[in-house]
């Protein structure tokens, strides 16, 4: 569909329309309240047009090098069209699913079903938890830092991810359906136990304080403790050869990540979602189950990752925290006025979460 664009300017392009959306937005949250049945309207308006655009942009994407992964993925699934008794033998789920795909679809729509699936579930959710004012939501996700990455380039931990906010949207109303769905996330991709896990143990622990201080441990034990944590975590067998292969440093990665080592960039981004927390539940007792709940996640699954941040490909342990990080930061903000002037603070609040991603962006 964007076939006319060239190569080498679809991906800026998506970062430069999310600032011009973004800003656009935010200049709205100066002269409108938020409350307002024209301001409702123009937001649901602008919802639709976001959702759309993003998905068809990164749906109808041509399969091309500067997407990644992307092209791994489309030798698989050639290789399946061709061969469909090919032994799989990891994220069993994910490659099932593809080979039903290669027996009935064409490369392309393949690849925007999983867009499809990537997209919809963080829609569904901003719909279900945030009613008339799903749009500044999902805009925050979709202007998340590495979610058109985890969208064009790391598809299968991407689409795990979304589905297992997805089945967030079941936390009220069926359990079973919520931990099913749970359980197909970690068969797409192996990695989600460990938002599994942190979901569990904040499940069965609510103190909200303890985890803050586990996060603030985490730092100075990631310091001094080099890469004993990597070697350590690497040894338990985690049930991924590749997770035990990042881990451990194994030559076959090493140059896989152009960056490692200890990350004060991307510890002062997780720290957003860090400071939200602390400042709706301690600092303002915002009470709600869910979102204590969902912030004992993040803070648990993001202490893993500083504690490993050395590893080669950190940023994707670093995405096992990082998808949850919008909705953490947004949550409260629409199930409570905790400022006269609100809608201008949350204003000001999405534009400098996004300003992030796109400084991110224009210093790669």
């Amino acid at each position: 569909m964007f076939d006319f664009i060239f190569i080498s300017d679809y991906n800026p392009l998506y970062f430069h329309f999310m600032m011009i959306i973004t800003t656009y937005s935010f200049l709205q949250s100066n002269v409108k309240k938020l409350e307002d049945f024209d301001t409702i309207k123009m937001m649901g308006f602008l919802g639709y047009f976001l959702l759309i655009m993003v998905l068809l942009y990164m749906g109808t994407r041509p399969v091309a090098f500067v997407f990644g992964d992307m092209l791994n993925y489309s030798d698989g699934f050639q290789k399946l069209q061709i061969n469909p008794n090919v032994e799989i033998t990891k994220d069993y789920l994910f490659w099932y699913f593809t080979k039903l795909c290669a027996s009935i679809l064409e490369e392309r729509e393949y690849f925007f079903l999983i867009a499809v699936i990537y997209i919809l579930p963080n829609y569904f959710f901003a719909k279900k938890y945030f009613k008339e004012y799903w749009y500044i939501p999902l805009l925050m996700i979709f202007g998340s830092f590495s979610f058109w990455t985890y969208g064009t380039n790391g598809l299968r931990n991407g689409m795990a991810t979304s589905i297992f906010v997805g089945a967030l949207c079941y936390y009220n109303r069926n359990k079973w359906i919520m931990y099913g769905l749970m359980a197909l996330s970690y068969g797409v991709h192996n990695s989600l136990m460990i938002p599994i896990g942190a979901f569990v143990v904040s499940g069965l622990y609510k103190n909200p304080k303890a985890y803050l201080y586990i996060w603030l441990a985490a730092i100075p034990l990631s310091l001094f403790g080099g890469g004993a944590w990597e070697n350590f975590f690497g040894s338990l067998g985690l049930g991924d050869d590749r997770v035990n292969n990042y881990l451990t440093k194994n030559d076959e990665f090493k140059d896989s990540f152009s960056s490692t080592g200890f990350r004060w960039d991307f510890v002062f981004y997780s720290g957003f979602a860090v400071f939200a927390g602390y400042y709706y539940i301690i600092k303002r007792g915002f009470k709600d189950e869910f979102y204590t709940h969902l912030w004992g996640t993040y803070m648990i699954a993001n202490a893993f990752w500083i504690l490993v941040i050395r590893a080669n490909f950190s940023n994707r342990f670093a995405y096992l925290s990082w998808f949850l990080m919008a909705i953490v930061i947004a949550y409260p903000l629409f199930k409570v006025k905790f400022w006269p002037e609100h809608y201008k603070i949350v204003g000001r609040i999405f534009f400098a979460y996004y300003l992030f991603t796109y400084y991110m962006y224009l210093k790669s």
